[in-house]
């Protein structure tokens, strides 16, 4: 699954990592059940994964807070992800 892995275009043209670098290995590595991996290599990939279920679950059954709910989550996924990303280079 690892070789049809896109490249980040912003790592391979600036030699900068982007926000979403590790995304898809840490994916990978949910899959094949490693799950402290997958947290390592991308701290962010938990409450993405928990914005995304609650979209898809509510799809089929509405919530009352709905955009309450996604803006909370959202923005934990935004500041995990920047703080992340920060410590990365720190």
């Amino acid at each position: 699954m690892e070789d049809f892995m896109l490249p980040c275009l912003n790592k391979k043209f600036f030699g900068v990592e982007c926000l979403g670098c590790g995304l898809q290995r840490s994916i990978s590595l949910l899959i094949q059940g490693e799950f402290t991996a997958a947290f390592v290599m991308y701290p962010a990939v938990y409450p993405l994964l928990s914005l995304l279920i609650f979209v898809g679950v509510n799809f089929f059954y509405p919530v009352k807070f709905y955009g309450k709910i996604v803006a909370i989550l959202g923005g934990l996924t935004a500041l995990v992800m920047v703080v992340s990303y920060l410590l990365k280079y720190l």
